[in-house]
């Protein structure tokens, strides 16, 4: 397993060990021991499955404030994605800052969102299916959101907004200067 650090160092790409010969491959995608190792020690407790039969499908930029936020472990088993992660931690010295990455079924990499960083993406091929693992479970009380296309956030999306594709939900979100303040950087 690979791992790497991206300019805002607490979201990590990681790149899992993939074995390959006539018959197919096999990959162990997430281990708890090689993750403990690596100081990656997260319980994750469900997975989530979602499929996106466009390219321009955003979804986000989603959160779960305390007690019920959510490490993020995100990987592409069909197609593409733009992975974004934007840090909404107050006092963070990347406070408002963004960072993103292609991550896609062929390049077998994942990346990792930790607690206090709103998440989104945008699919760029079609039918893409992304998989992601979660340390805390869904709750409809402490699901947040901040506006996808926020100006002050300066987010190069792949897709206009007149073409996006959004749930209604993910249009009304607050932008980062409305956003309480619901994670502290420690």
């Amino acid at each position: 397993m690979e791992i790497e650090a991206l300019a805002i160092p607490d979201v990590k790409i990681i790149r899992p060990r993939k074995f390959g010969d006539h018959r197919g491959f096999f990959s162990e995608t997430y281990s708890r021991r090689a993750f403990q190792a690596a100081g990656l020690d997260f319980d994750f407790v469900q997975d989530n499955h979602s499929l996106s039969a466009e390219p321009g499908t955003i979804r986000g930029l989603h959160f779960q404030t305390e007690p019920f936020g959510q490490v993020k472990l995100v990987r592409v088993v069909r197609g593409a994605i733009l992975d974004v992660a934007v840090d909404i931690r107050r006092g963070s010295p990347t406070y408002g800052r963004h960072v993103s990455a292609r991550i896609s079924a062929a390049d077998w990499n994942q990346i990792l969102i930790p607690i206090g960083f709103a998440h989104g993406l945008c699919t760029l091929e079609p039918d893409t299916e992304v998989l992601y693992k979660v340390s805390n479970f869904y709750s409809p009380e402490h699901d947040k959101g901040l506006l996808w296309n926020d100006p002050d956030l300066g987010i190069d999306w792949p897709v206009a907004a007149a073409e996006a594709r959004l749930s209604d939900k993910d249009k009304l979100h607050p932008r980062l200067a409305d956003l309480p303040d619901w994670f502290h950087h420690a």
